[in-house]
């Protein structure tokens, strides 16, 4: 179930984040996500892996290390980022019980989130940098290139 889901409202922060920070050639610390974003960089930890196993986040070492978008912005789709974090979401099944629950509830919360998984299939990255852009948000300038002889 996408609605109400913290964890996959992070974890789209965060590839925004990256997708708007760093694009496809720069990096991005998990430091500086957790302070752009105002959580817990130990909390951000276990979303970054899952997005990184599931090929949507690069993991780049070394001292200009840090994470990059793992394909285009314009291919990731709102509904993938949800899928790579919410497959290895353990509390999933945890919650409300009973019958009103299970005849009533449920089923009308099932027909809210493929509406919604609908939708978040035709939703991009790059849409949602574009929304940031257009809002007057801005994106950070590429480090000058300088030389030396």
């Amino acid at each position: 179930m996408i609605l109400r889901r913290d964890r996959a409202m992070t974890a789209v922060l965060i590839m925004l984040d990256v997708a708007f920070h760093a694009g496809r050639s720069g990096t991005v610390s998990a430091a500086d996500i957790a302070e752009r974003s105002e959580l817990a960089r130990r909390g951000i930890e276990p979303l970054l892996q899952a997005l990184s196993r599931s090929g949507l986040l690069e993991s780049i070492r070394g001292p200009r290390g840090g994470y990059r978008l793992g394909r285009p912005r314009r291919d990731i789709a709102l509904v993938d980022i949800i899928e790579a974090v919410l497959n290895t979401d353990t509390d999933a099944n945890d919650g409300p019980q009973g019958a009103l629950f299970q005849k009533v509830l449920a089923p009308c919360w099932d027909k809210f989130d493929q509406k919604l998984i609908t939708q978040m299939g035709k939703t991009t990255l790059d849409d949602l940098v574009k929304q940031a852009e257009s809002a007057g948000l801005k994106r950070p300038l590429a480090e000058p290139i300088t030389f030396s002889i």
